[in-house]
Protein backbone atom coordinates (compact mmCIF):
# COMPACT_ATOMS: atom_id res chain seq x y z
CA UNK A 1 0.00 0.00 0.00
CA UNK A 2 0.96 3.53 -0.61
CA UNK A 3 1.98 5.45 2.64
CA UNK A 4 3.61 8.94 3.82
CA UNK A 5 6.83 7.53 5.49
CA UNK A 6 9.05 9.29 7.54
CA UNK A 7 13.23 8.78 8.31
CA UNK A 8 15.41 11.06 9.20
CA UNK A 9 13.59 14.03 9.15
CA UNK A 10 12.55 13.50 5.47
CA UNK A 11 8.99 12.28 4.27
CA UNK A 12 8.37 10.60 1.04
CA UNK A 13 5.46 8.79 -0.67
CA UNK A 14 6.21 4.68 -0.70
CA UNK A 15 4.90 1.31 -0.70
CA UNK A 16 4.94 -0.54 2.47
CA UNK A 17 3.50 -3.83 3.15
CA UNK A 18 -0.23 -3.36 4.67
CA UNK A 19 -0.84 -3.58 8.22
CA UNK A 20 -1.47 -7.79 8.58
CA UNK A 21 -2.59 -8.29 12.46
CA UNK A 22 -5.37 -10.84 13.20
CA UNK A 23 -5.36 -9.72 16.48
CA UNK A 24 -5.90 -6.39 15.49
CA UNK A 25 -8.67 -4.57 13.45
CA UNK A 26 -7.68 -3.36 9.66
CA UNK A 27 -8.92 -0.54 9.08
CA UNK A 28 -9.18 1.05 5.26
CA UNK A 29 -8.63 5.05 5.77
CA UNK A 30 -11.45 7.45 4.62
CA UNK A 31 -10.05 10.62 5.51
CA UNK A 32 -7.08 11.47 7.56
CA UNK A 33 -5.55 14.96 9.13
CA UNK A 34 -2.67 16.73 9.36
CA UNK A 35 -1.71 18.19 12.63
CA UNK A 36 1.08 19.93 14.17
CA UNK A 37 2.69 16.88 15.97
CA UNK A 38 2.92 15.73 12.29
CA UNK A 39 4.95 18.73 11.47
CA UNK A 40 6.62 18.54 14.52
CA UNK A 41 8.13 15.32 13.79
CA UNK A 42 9.14 16.22 10.96
CA UNK A 43 11.48 18.67 12.31
CA UNK A 44 13.10 16.26 14.79
CA UNK A 45 10.37 17.17 17.74
CA UNK A 46 10.80 12.93 18.42
CA UNK A 47 12.68 10.41 17.28
CA UNK A 48 10.13 8.50 15.17
CA UNK A 49 10.36 6.37 11.99
CA UNK A 50 7.44 4.86 10.31
CA UNK A 51 4.26 5.98 8.59
CA UNK A 52 2.96 9.21 10.21
CA UNK A 53 -0.64 10.49 11.19
CA UNK A 54 -3.00 9.62 14.00
CA UNK A 55 -5.97 11.88 13.02
CA UNK A 56 -8.19 9.50 10.89
CA UNK A 57 -11.90 8.41 10.12
CA UNK A 58 -11.72 4.55 8.37
CA UNK A 59 -13.89 1.35 7.54
CA UNK A 60 -13.13 -1.49 9.19
CA UNK A 61 -12.12 -4.28 6.86
CA UNK A 62 -11.15 -7.30 8.98
CA UNK A 63 -11.68 -7.52 12.61
CA UNK A 64 -11.19 -10.38 15.43
CA UNK A 65 -14.64 -10.15 15.95
CA UNK A 66 -16.79 -9.77 12.83
CA UNK A 67 -19.00 -7.64 14.51
CA UNK A 68 -16.67 -4.38 13.78
CA UNK A 69 -16.13 -5.00 9.71
CA UNK A 70 -17.97 -2.44 7.78
CA UNK A 71 -17.97 0.24 10.42
CA UNK A 72 -17.59 3.17 10.33
CA UNK A 73 -14.69 4.05 13.03
CA UNK A 74 -12.26 6.40 14.53
CA UNK A 75 -9.67 5.19 17.14
CA UNK A 76 -8.19 5.96 20.19
CA UNK A 77 -3.78 6.97 19.17
CA UNK A 78 -2.51 5.22 22.39
CA UNK A 79 -2.61 1.31 22.18
CA UNK A 80 -2.25 -0.03 25.76
CA UNK A 81 -0.33 -3.08 27.40
CA UNK A 82 -3.51 -3.97 29.93
CA UNK A 83 -1.08 -5.51 32.21
CA UNK A 84 1.55 -2.52 33.45
CA UNK A 85 0.98 -0.47 36.71
CA UNK A 86 -0.36 2.70 34.56
CA UNK A 87 -2.68 0.03 32.79
CA UNK A 88 -4.13 -1.69 36.12
CA UNK A 89 -4.72 1.58 38.03
CA UNK A 90 -7.16 2.94 35.33
CA UNK A 91 -4.03 5.15 32.96
CA UNK A 92 -3.93 3.24 30.27
CA UNK A 93 -2.99 6.31 27.84
CA UNK A 94 0.50 6.28 30.14
CA UNK A 95 1.29 2.66 29.66
CA UNK A 96 4.68 1.54 30.36
CA UNK A 97 4.40 -0.34 27.21
CA UNK A 98 2.12 1.71 25.03
CA UNK A 99 2.60 2.79 21.03
CA UNK A 100 1.26 5.19 19.89
CA UNK A 101 -0.60 5.94 16.24
CA UNK A 102 1.57 7.66 13.96
CA UNK A 103 4.49 8.73 16.88
CA UNK A 104 6.01 6.10 18.65
CA UNK A 105 6.51 2.49 17.86
CA UNK A 106 2.98 2.13 15.60
CA UNK A 107 2.57 3.06 12.22
CA UNK A 108 0.29 5.87 11.49
CA UNK A 109 -2.87 7.13 9.23
CA UNK A 110 -1.15 8.85 6.29
CA UNK A 111 -1.92 5.26 3.82
CA UNK A 112 -4.26 3.27 2.83
CA UNK A 113 -4.87 1.35 5.61
CA UNK A 114 -3.92 0.96 9.55
CA UNK A 115 -4.54 -1.01 12.36
CA UNK A 116 -5.44 -0.79 15.64
CA UNK A 117 -6.95 -3.02 18.36
CA UNK A 118 -10.73 -3.50 18.52
CA UNK A 119 -11.03 -2.11 22.20
CA UNK A 120 -9.39 1.64 20.43
CA UNK A 121 -12.34 1.74 18.38
CA UNK A 122 -15.30 3.81 18.27
CA UNK A 123 -18.29 3.83 16.11
CA UNK A 124 -19.30 7.35 14.00
CA UNK A 125 -22.71 8.24 14.14
CA UNK A 126 -24.31 7.79 10.99
CA UNK A 127 -24.82 11.78 10.54
CA UNK A 128 -21.35 12.66 11.41
CA UNK A 129 -20.08 13.42 7.95
CA UNK A 130 -16.21 12.10 7.49
CA UNK A 131 -15.00 15.38 7.28
CA UNK A 132 -16.67 15.92 11.10
CA UNK A 133 -15.15 12.60 12.19
CA UNK A 134 -11.72 13.01 11.03
CA UNK A 135 -11.61 15.92 14.28
CA UNK A 136 -12.69 13.48 16.90
CA UNK A 137 -9.00 12.91 18.30
CA UNK A 138 -8.40 16.65 18.51
CA UNK A 139 -11.60 17.54 19.83
CA UNK A 140 -11.13 15.07 22.36
CA UNK A 141 -7.50 16.50 23.76
CA UNK A 142 -9.72 19.76 23.56
CA UNK A 143 -12.37 18.09 25.53
CA UNK A 144 -9.44 16.73 28.35
CA UNK A 145 -8.66 20.30 29.82
CA UNK A 146 -12.30 19.84 31.05
CA UNK A 147 -11.84 16.56 32.48
CA UNK A 148 -9.12 17.74 34.64
CA UNK A 149 -10.62 21.38 35.40
CA UNK A 150 -14.04 21.90 36.38
CA UNK A 151 -14.87 25.38 34.15
CA UNK A 152 -17.65 27.74 35.85
CA UNK A 153 -19.19 29.95 33.91
CA UNK A 154 -18.02 32.65 36.52
CA UNK A 155 -14.30 31.98 35.35
CA UNK A 156 -12.00 34.08 33.60
CA UNK A 157 -10.41 32.34 31.41
CA UNK A 158 -7.84 33.30 28.63
CA UNK A 159 -6.66 30.96 25.65
CA UNK A 160 -3.64 31.74 24.23
CA UNK A 161 -3.18 30.35 20.56
CA UNK A 162 -5.93 29.46 18.19
CA UNK A 163 -4.64 26.95 15.72
CA UNK A 164 -5.79 23.80 14.92
CA UNK A 165 -5.70 22.78 18.47
CA UNK A 166 -6.90 25.65 19.58
CA UNK A 167 -9.24 26.69 17.32
CA UNK A 168 -11.09 23.27 18.93
CA UNK A 169 -10.60 24.34 22.37
CA UNK A 170 -12.06 27.89 21.96
CA UNK A 171 -15.03 25.96 20.58
CA UNK A 172 -15.22 23.58 23.45
CA UNK A 173 -14.33 25.98 26.55
CA UNK A 174 -17.51 28.23 25.28
CA UNK A 175 -19.72 25.78 25.64
CA UNK A 176 -19.14 26.16 29.63
CA UNK A 177 -20.43 29.89 29.27
CA UNK A 178 -17.42 31.18 31.00
CA UNK A 179 -15.63 34.36 30.42
CA UNK A 180 -13.83 33.54 27.64
CA UNK A 181 -11.30 35.75 25.77
CA UNK A 182 -8.56 33.85 23.12
CA UNK A 183 -5.49 35.20 21.84
CA UNK A 184 -5.35 34.88 18.04
CA UNK A 185 -2.65 35.88 15.50
CA UNK A 186 -4.26 35.06 12.29
CA UNK A 187 -7.01 37.29 10.88
CA UNK A 188 -8.44 34.11 9.56
CA UNK A 189 -8.72 32.56 12.92
CA UNK A 190 -10.06 35.39 14.28
CA UNK A 191 -12.33 35.88 11.32
CA UNK A 192 -13.15 31.81 12.78
CA UNK A 193 -13.62 32.80 16.35
CA UNK A 194 -15.60 36.04 15.66
CA UNK A 195 -18.36 34.01 13.67
CA UNK A 196 -19.05 31.66 16.52
CA UNK A 197 -18.98 35.02 19.02
CA UNK A 198 -15.89 34.08 21.12
CA UNK A 199 -14.25 37.20 22.29
CA UNK A 200 -10.73 37.49 20.94
CA UNK A 201 -8.29 39.96 22.86
CA UNK A 202 -5.02 41.59 22.26
CA UNK A 203 -2.05 40.90 23.97
CA UNK A 204 -1.68 44.12 25.09
CA UNK A 205 -4.79 44.31 26.83
CA UNK A 206 -4.27 41.22 28.79
CA UNK A 207 -4.91 42.13 32.33
CA UNK A 208 -1.94 40.64 34.18
CA UNK A 209 -2.60 38.42 37.44
CA UNK A 210 -6.50 38.34 36.59
CA UNK A 211 -7.20 34.96 34.60
CA UNK A 212 -8.75 31.97 36.74
CA UNK A 213 -8.02 30.08 34.23
CA UNK A 214 -5.14 30.28 31.28
CA UNK A 215 -4.57 27.74 28.66
CA UNK A 216 -1.44 27.79 26.61
CA UNK A 217 -1.81 26.32 22.98
CA UNK A 218 1.12 27.92 21.20
CA UNK A 219 3.57 25.65 22.13
CA UNK A 220 6.24 28.43 22.23
CA UNK A 221 7.99 30.24 25.47
CA UNK A 222 6.69 33.40 24.13
CA UNK A 223 3.02 32.12 24.89
CA UNK A 224 4.19 30.57 28.01
CA UNK A 225 5.63 33.62 29.49
CA UNK A 226 2.43 35.51 28.08
CA UNK A 227 0.50 32.76 30.22
CA UNK A 228 2.52 33.00 32.77
CA UNK A 229 1.88 37.01 33.68
CA UNK A 230 -1.91 36.34 32.99
CA UNK A 231 -3.06 33.66 35.68
CA UNK A 232 -3.90 34.78 38.75
CA UNK A 233 -2.42 33.84 42.33
CA UNK A 234 -3.98 29.88 42.79
CA UNK A 235 -5.30 29.98 39.67
CA UNK A 236 -4.66 27.48 37.28
CA UNK A 237 -2.68 27.38 34.03
CA UNK A 238 -2.97 24.52 31.59
CA UNK A 239 -0.11 23.37 28.93
CA UNK A 240 -1.57 21.90 25.87
CA UNK A 241 1.06 22.00 23.97
CA UNK A 242 4.52 20.66 23.88
CA UNK A 243 7.41 22.45 24.00
CA UNK A 244 10.51 21.58 21.45
CA UNK A 245 13.66 21.28 23.44
CA UNK A 246 14.26 23.09 26.63
CA UNK A 247 13.05 26.71 28.45
CA UNK A 248 14.16 28.17 30.79
CA UNK A 249 11.39 28.87 33.65
CA UNK A 250 11.58 31.05 36.88
CA UNK A 251 9.58 28.40 39.04
CA UNK A 252 9.74 30.73 41.80
CA UNK A 253 6.64 32.73 41.59
CA UNK A 254 4.76 29.54 40.50
CA UNK A 255 5.51 28.98 43.90
CA UNK A 256 4.44 31.87 45.32
CA UNK A 257 1.80 32.27 43.71
CA UNK A 258 0.76 28.97 44.46
CA UNK A 259 -0.21 28.12 40.53
CA UNK A 260 -1.58 24.92 39.39
CA UNK A 261 0.19 23.78 36.30
CA UNK A 262 -1.10 21.02 34.67
CA UNK A 263 -0.14 19.61 31.50
CA UNK A 264 -2.98 18.37 29.14
CA UNK A 265 -2.79 15.49 26.46
CA UNK A 266 -5.39 13.22 24.89
CA UNK A 267 -8.90 13.24 26.19
CA UNK A 268 -12.13 11.10 25.77
CA UNK A 269 -13.56 10.39 22.26
CA UNK A 270 -17.02 9.72 23.40
CA UNK A 271 -18.09 12.93 24.47
CA UNK A 272 -16.58 14.08 21.41
CA UNK A 273 -18.80 12.13 19.03
CA UNK A 274 -21.77 13.24 20.67
CA UNK A 275 -20.63 16.67 20.25
CA UNK A 276 -20.23 16.26 16.84
CA UNK A 277 -23.48 14.27 16.77
CA UNK A 278 -24.91 17.00 17.79
CA UNK A 279 -23.86 19.91 15.94
CA UNK A 280 -22.79 21.97 19.74
CA UNK A 281 -19.42 22.71 17.72
CA UNK A 282 -18.52 23.03 13.97
CA UNK A 283 -14.69 21.54 13.16
CA UNK A 284 -15.87 21.73 9.37
CA UNK A 285 -14.57 25.61 9.34
CA UNK A 286 -10.92 24.62 9.91
CA UNK A 287 -10.64 22.85 6.62
CA UNK A 288 -8.40 24.86 4.56
CA UNK A 289 -7.87 21.86 1.50
CA UNK A 290 -7.69 18.48 0.88
CA UNK A 291 -5.00 16.56 -1.12
CA UNK A 292 -4.76 13.00 -2.45
CA UNK A 293 -2.59 10.81 -0.27
CA UNK A 294 -0.34 10.56 -3.54
CA UNK A 295 -0.14 14.49 -3.18
CA UNK A 296 1.10 14.31 0.69
CA UNK A 297 4.56 16.22 -0.54
CA UNK A 298 2.52 19.39 -1.32
CA UNK A 299 0.17 18.48 0.71
CA UNK A 300 2.52 19.13 4.08
CA UNK A 301 3.91 21.81 2.71
CA UNK A 302 0.76 23.45 2.39
CA UNK A 303 -0.15 22.51 6.16
CA UNK A 304 2.97 24.24 7.30
CA UNK A 305 2.59 27.61 6.22
CA UNK A 306 1.37 30.24 8.68
CA UNK A 307 -2.26 30.51 9.64
CA UNK A 308 -3.36 27.69 7.84
CA UNK A 309 -5.36 25.35 10.00
CA UNK A 310 -6.20 21.81 8.72
CA UNK A 311 -5.28 19.95 5.88
CA UNK A 312 -7.05 16.76 5.04
CA UNK A 313 -5.46 13.69 2.86
CA UNK A 314 -7.71 11.37 1.33
CA UNK A 315 -6.40 7.74 -0.17
CA UNK A 316 -7.40 7.01 -3.13
CA UNK A 317 -9.54 3.94 -3.70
Amino acid sequence: MQAVWLDENKIELKEVPRPDNSKEALIRILKAGICSTDLELVKGYYPYRGVLGHEFVGEVVEAPDPIWIGRRVVGDINASCGHCEACRNGRPTHCENRTVLGIANRNGVFAEYTSLPVENLHLVPDSVADDEAVFTEPLAAALEIQQQVQVKPTDRVLLIGAGRLGQLIAQTLALTGCNLHVVARHAHQKGILATRGIRIIAEADIQERKWDLVVEATGSPDGFNLARKAVRPRGTLVLKSTYKGGMNVNFSPLVVDEITLIGSRCGPFEPALRLLEKREVDPGVLIAAEYRLEDSLPAFEKAAEAGVLKILLKPGQ
